[in-house]
């Protein structure tokens, strides 16, 4: 199946410059955060990440960038202090809409990838299609939907304690299944300096039911800048028993708009 990965890449960079000399529309905005301290407790945050949306013809084409990294100071059993990575995560995400109706609805096809190290899997790779539809598209509120088949590729922690069906150790391993792919994306311009946005992303198969839920509300400062409180929630349903189900983030990042 790393054909179709492969596929879907090409077909998204290609739609990108398909249409070279038509006018085009880019929306990027980028997000950065720290929190350092010193002192009784140590500890280091890195959070970052950048989004695009490029609108040509009757394409509308998404990209995303995120990351996030973290230090804190650990006291072992003989009382030595010492700094370790505690959390550290990436992922990338594209999407490829081709509109019908006035942007109402569309076609999509899209791949993501995840890199987790202390997550309950090491990697994760998505690549799907299907349809959309936008249920409401007001001036300052709209609500969209996207469902449809994919493919995942992913790899069990290096930690995993669980065994394959033939007694196989699943630590470090890969896999793959099919899954059942849906999101929703909600965004309500409550004034004209604060924005709510909720998206909410389901990837289902036989060995696992991924659910993603980001939350944020977003105050502007100026014409370009944003403060975001963002609250997001990951859920899996199958996990190694030293693993828990549902990770949550809360982060407080600035957000510049180009």
């Amino acid at each position: 199946m790393k054909k179709l990965y492969i596929a879907c890449a090409v077909a998204l960079c290609f739609n990108s410059v398909a249409h070279a000399d038509e006018d085009k529309t880019w929306d990027i905005s980028s997000e950065l955060g720290a929190i350092i301290t010193s002192g009784n407790t140590e500890t280091t945050t890195f959070k970052g990440g950048i989004k695009a949306k490029h609108d040509i013809g009757n394409w509308t084409n998404e990209y995303k960038l995120n990351g996030l990294y973290k230090e804190d100071e650990v006291t072992d059993s003989d009382g030595v202090k010492s700094t370790q990575r505690t959390n550290e995560k990436y992922s990338a995400f594209a999407q490829a809409n081709y509109n019908i109706e006035q942007k109402h609805s569309h076609f999509f096809m899209a791949l993501s990838h995840d890199s987790d190290y202390f997550g309950a899997y090491r990697h994760e790779t998505v690549a799907s299609l299907g349809y959309g539809l936008r249920v409401i598209d007001k001036e300052d509120m709209t609500l969209s939907f996207d469902v449809g088949p994919g493919y995942k590729y992913f790899e069990f922690a290096k930690n995993n304690t669980e065994f394959f069906d033939d007694g196989t150790p699943k630590a470090g391993e890969t896999d793959s299944e099919w899954v059942a792919v849906g999101k929703a994306d909600f965004s309500w311009d409550i004034t004209e300096y604060a924005k709510f946005t909720q998206s909410l992303k389901l990837e289902s198969g036989r060995s696992n039911t991924k659910t993603v839920s980001e939350t944020a509300l977003l105050t502007k400062i100026n014409g370009s800048m944003q403060m975001k409180v963002g609250f997001n929630v990951i859920n899996n349903s199958d996990v190694d028993p030293g693993k828990e189900k549902t990770d949550t983030e809360t982060a407080l990042t600035l957000v510049y708009s180009f």
